[in-house]
């Protein structure tokens, strides 16, 4: 057959440029796509592995690829936890040793003095002066008190005794109670955290005013310089440690009256100034007296002296012979009137003097 004149293309040809056309623009399109998604390093990996017939499981494709990859995202996972250590729980056992205080033992466990004492009412029915070197004391872990429950007690009336609530004895993690069956036996010790006591009559601080030497009779002119205190850590004034037929602490006497014949040396119960020393018959019944500022927040001062041995301004350091006991002032026999103050406060020497 012969063919005139100008050569026209096939349909059917025309059909399978196009076609041809678009595969490679869907092709070319898909590889664009599969560049952005996957890492340049990543290989798509079909599993070929039949799945066998009940095994209920699909493997799904895997993927290789750089941890490194920026475009990756990666989660950490760590299965290590931690507690915090330093709350305590338990209660622990201390040996009371030479040079102790109440306010020392409890400062080094973080509590308070009453809180100690109320946890030994039996060794502290008279207040710090009964601590004794080579006592056991039981030291709480928190303030509160520490409380040995007695036949009878509900948690209802042991809270309501130490003024706490039900709930702070129940979570209390230390107390070890069942929430689903809370009973309590009898002898077991447990904290009451926030709980007040009234077991020992103790005064820890009182305020006098008048003739007590708050406000007069001492000098505010010595500067701010001179030897400074240990932070109400007391050395003994007197070579005895003990009262005999004096008075205690308490309420109407802010001060202790340790045994000291006439002509016993005194010494000063922490390095300071002195901001009073005064010879008188009365001197609002002191007597022969000496104060010391310690220049940490407290004050000593010594009293119905036979002799002063410093003067006004002088620096002093602890144990140094500052005087002599007598008789002078409101007195009815030699004896060291020795009292402790911080803040205006009178304190309670006992709290502050190491254990005999």
């Amino acid at each position: 057959m012969k063919f005139i004149g100008k050569i026209t293309g096939s349909p059917r040809l025309f059909n399978g440029i196009s076609w041809g056309v678009t595969a490679l623009v869907v092709i070319s399109l898909l590889g664009f796509t599969l560049g952005r998604i996957l890492p340049a390093n990543a290989t798509p990996v079909l599993q070929t592995t039949p799945i066998a017939a009940g095994s209920g499981t699909i493997s799904l494709p895997g993927m290789s690829g750089s941890g490194n990859d920026p475009s990756a995202i990666v989660r950490k996972v760590s299965l290590g936890t931690s507690a915090d250590t330093s709350i305590q729980y338990t209660v622990v056992q201390y040996k009371v040793k030479p040079g102790d205080t109440v306010s020392s033992i409890a400062a080094a466990y973080k509590i308070k003095s009453t809180t100690l004492m109320w946890a030994n009412g039996q060794l502290m029915q008279n207040g710090p002066n009964s601590l004794k070197v080579g006592q056991v004391l039981l030291v709480p872990p928190v303030d509160g008190v520490l409380y040995k429950w007695k036949t009878g007690d509900t948690l209802n009336s042991v809270a309501d005794q130490f003024g706490a609530a039900v709930d702070d004895i129940l979570l209390w993690p230390g107390n070890n109670i069942d929430l689903t069956n809370p009973g309590i036996d009898p002898n077991a010790y447990v904290m009451i955290p926030g709980g007040t006591s009234d077991a020992i009559d103790w005064v820890s601080v009182a305020y006098a005013s008048g003739l007590s030497g708050t406000s007069v009779g001492t000098s505010t002119s010595c500067g701010n310089g001179g030897p400074v205190g240990g932070g109400g850590t007391l050395m003994w004034p007197s070579p005895y440690h003990y009262i005999n037929g004096g008075n205690q602490f308490g309420p109407n006497h802010l001060a202790i009256d340790l045994y000291a014949p006439e002509g016993t040396p005194i010494s000063a119960a922490d390095n300071g100034v002195v901001v009073w020393a005064s010879y008188g018959a009365w001197n609002g019944g002191y007597g022969n007296v000496i104060m010391i500022d310690h220049r940490d927040g407290f004050r000593t001062l010594y009293a119905h002296l036979s002799q002063v041995n410093v003067s006004l301004c002088q620096g002093v350091y602890a144990g140094q012979i500052i005087g002599l006991s007598g008789n002078t002032g409101n007195s009815s026999g030699a004896h060291l009137h020795f009292e402790v103050r911080q803040g205006g406060g009178f304190m309670n020497p006992w709290d502050y003097l190491p254990a005999p």
